[in-house]
């Protein structure tokens, strides 16, 4: 199921003033100029500026003066419209340009120039840095004879002047090969593995019989070696791969590589610093996805910024948002909360997974073998409520399940009790734009089933979680899982418009029964009444097999039941056949580990990998993870750790998916505060922050002007403008605190 329809918005209606337009030229298989003047030898004709821009041709180039002080880069810009663009045609989009003073970045792109504006090539480039000549291949995703060149000049604070030459958008040019750097083709898990734990590694060789292989310290001796096993043709990326064992050297250290084949990997350690290091960075994530409330530089250096939508100018709010038209007819004050994703929506049944996942990890520390709840203490994440005696990670999860609790329907309104599906702005933004800075008007959509059952699964799970810090807290929490639960039995079939994603993400989902199952799961280990037990028992789910290949997610949540009832403590009918059955879907993921020549518990139908993959590979090892604490076996130990390889390093890519660990890693996801690749002045994301990873569907643009044809682990790109393979979400990073926090709890 997809996750959503992003629209990188270009322009506003307010950039309107644009001259007569003269006929576009047809596209066609020879190169064909889609530009009409662009070395501006006709003046300005075909050409246009926002109202406070002053354009002019000076020396033969168009040079614009923006003003200072806007908000957003489409607050000034200048552009051509009527352009003509073909579905599946490639073009060059090439331009010279300068700014005064230097260094500007300009916003160049291709677009559509009317409503929804949506962007089909941009890039950034910081002017005068790598010299005044710029040019980039794409292909056109769409059909279109209302198609856009421009220039963004906005979001400064003072005023500069933009200079541009010899624009050009060439159609019919050859398709530039992308060809990702995948480095050695030695693979491995580049931050590190266990000292008692599996150490694998997966060799890229045109080889058919076993290889030599070397393991060295930093010092360059060799402290190990053997052979590899040829596994043949991996499906999943087409590679002819060996796998190497060389899980018998134990010693600590940094610094390690492995050779084969002529190759050395890139380096890695064993030990479990950085497993306890990454427990830490997963989980402090959230508070830089904080909304309604200034970040603290302090707190996070490099990360400090004004709080968003608290109805600041140009904000309109958080604080008194009203509905979408029709949908009803009050406000409410649903400030706080994280940021979903990349964009500034708050879902309510993404909040909803994410923050059972941020709780389910604290509440393994209490019952699990190797559990240790204070190493997500009081303290631990460096947040405004460390000191407060609750630990910290309860701290952060309460930000947000306080949102979620403003999402519910007050009495006296119709459906009250449900929740509200999602908040977010009216039309969809562009990138970068600072929360504080978005200024859109906020709209509430409407209550659904789905939203609802995530309220009260949550909130039930928090009243039994919350209890010794802040009975207050518990019991309203409780209530208002109460209420939800009997809300979505008076009204158990609204679900959200799968039309509904402009703006924000759709998250439809058509089916509700696993929410109800997880809902009157949670509400029973809280309880232990009767009605809920019953609930569970009687479930068609209860019995079912619900660990597929893709796993769990926020679409699919009997899983979440399932593993509670398992191991959080309860005297349910039929506990053992419970947890005998978790262990069962455990050994379907082993035995897709084993099989897989990368070493992961994911191998979706015809190698598809769906939106997000990265965090479904790291749910899988969490059912892994819990068959380990139920029965102690260590093979499920090895292969909840061993999955970790994949996300950092041990993939077709050589790339982390986790920013700031590994020697190569995902650090430009899509973002629009995290937004370094397009305004220098904004930061990269934080360290710990796990992208979505490959994505056969390749939904933006972006991807699909470099990945067509790609085969399972190659369909990903590290740029911040492939939303559909390179997003960070608040739910797949839940999923990377609780596998990290379990690692690092085996050392």
């Amino acid at each position: 199921m997809k996750r959503r329809r992003t629209a990188l918005v270009s322009l506003t209606a307010l950039l309107a003033t644009a001259v007569i337009a003269l006929p576009a030229a047809p596209a066609g298989a020879e190169e064909t100029e889609q530009v009409r003047n662009g070395t501006f030898d006709n003046g300005t004709d075909s050409w246009w500026a926002s109202s406070n821009v002053t354009a002019a041709v000076t020396d033969g180039r168009l040079c614009a003066d923006a003003p200072g002080g806007t908000a957003n880069r489409w607050d000034a810009a200048l552009g051509q419209n009527d352009v003509t663009l073909v579905a599946g045609e490639s073009y060059r989009f090439s331009f010279t340009a300068t700014g005064t003073p230097a260094d500007h970045v300009v916003r160049a792109i291709v677009g559509l120039s009317v409503s929804p504006y949506d962007t089909y090539f941009e890039v950034s480039p910081q002017l005068s840095v790598s010299g005044n000549t710029y040019s980039y291949t794409f292909t056109s995703p769409v059909d279109t004879a209302q198609g856009q060149v421009g220039f963004q000049l906005g979001g400064t604070p003072d005023a500069w002047r933009f200079c541009v030459d010899d624009v050009s958008l060439l159609g019919g040019v050859a398709p530039e090969p992308y060809v990702p750097d995948t480095g050695p083709r030695v693979r491995v898990n580049q931050v590190g593995y266990l000292p008692a734990g599996p150490k694998n590694a997966t060799l890229v060789t045109d080889a058919t019989s076993r290889l030599r292989w070397q393991l060295k310290n930093d010092a360059g001796r060799v402290v190990a070696h053997g052979w590899s096993v040829p596994r043949g043709v991996d499906a999943s990326s087409g590679q002819n791969v060996h796998s190497i064992d060389f899980g018998r050297y134990k010693k600590r250290g940094e610094g390690y590589t492995l050779v084969a084949d002529g190759e050395t990997s890139r380096p890695f350690d064993i030990g479990t610093a950085a497993y306890e290091r990454l427990r830490l960075d997963s989980a402090k994530y959230y508070y830089t996805q904080r909304s309604g409330t200034a970040i603290s530089d302090g707190l996070r250096p490099g990360y400090g910024r004004p709080a968003g939508h608290v109805g600041t100018a140009p904000n309109q709010g958080d604080t008194e948002v009203p509905c979408q038209p029709g949908v009803c007819d009050y406000t409410l004050d649903v400030s706080g909360g994280w940021y979903d994703a990349g964009d500034h929506g708050k879902y309510v049944v993404n909040g909803g997974i994410s923050a059972w996942e941020l709780l389910s990890t604290y509440e393994r520390s209490l019952h699990a073998r190797t559990g240790e709840p204070a190493k997500l203490g009081d303290g631990s994440l460096a947040i405004p409520e460390s000191g407060n005696k609750v630990p910290d990670i309860l701290d952060e999860a309460r930000w947000e399940l306080e949102f979620l609790l403003k999402m519910q329907v007050p009495q006296g309104q119709p459906l009250a009790g449900m929740a509200h599906h999602k908040i977010h702005d009216e039309q969809w933004t562009g990138l970068p734009l600072l929360p504080s800075d978005d200024p859109q008007k906020r709209e509430l959509h409407p209550p659904t089933t789905a939203a609802t059952l995530n309220l009260a699964a949550t909130a039930a799970q928090a009243a039994r979680l919350y209890r010794p810090y802040d009975r207050q807290f518990a019991a309203r929490a409780l209530d208002a899982a109460r209420t939800a639960w009997r809300a979505a039995l008076a009204h158990p079939g609204l679900l959200a418009d799968e039309s509904d994603g402009i703006g924000g993400g759709a998250y439809p989902d058509g089916e509700v029964a696993d929410e109800f199952y997880w809902a009157a799961a949670e509400l029973y280990l809280t309880t232990g009444e009767r009605d809920f037990e019953e609930y569970v028992l009687n479930s068609p789910l209860h019995t079912a097999d619900i660990f597929g290949p893709t796993g769990f997610d926020w679409a699919r949540t009997a899983a979440a039941a399932r593993l509670d009832l398992a191991t959080v403590p309860s005297r349910l009918p039929g506990r053992d056949r419970v947890r005998r059955s978790v262990v069962r879907g455990a050994d379907g993921y082993l035995a897709t580990l084993k099989a897989h020549p990368y070493g992961m518990p994911y191998a979706p139908e015809g190698n598809v990998y769906d939106w997000g993959s990265s965090h479904q590979v790291l749910n899988n090892a969490v059912v892994l993870a819990s068959a380990y604490d139920i029965t102690g076996g260590a093979t499920y130990r090895d292969g909840a750790v061993q999955s970790m390889d994949y996300i950092l390093g041990r993939n077709a890519l050589n790339m982390s998916y986790v920013t700031g660990y590994g020697e190569v890693n995902a650090h430009q996801q899509h973002s629009r505060w995290y937004a370094h690749q397009l305004d220098p002045a904004l930061p990269a994301p934080p360290d710990g922050t796990l992208s979505g990873g490959p994505n056969s569907s390749i939904q933006d643009p972006y991807a699909q002007s470099k990945l067509q044809g790609c085969v399972g682990q190659f369909c990903f790109i590290d740029d911040i403008q492939s939303w559909s393979t390179n997003e960070h979400t608040i739910n797949w990073n839940a999923a990377l605190a609780r596998m990290a926090s379990f690692v690092a709890d085996q050392g």
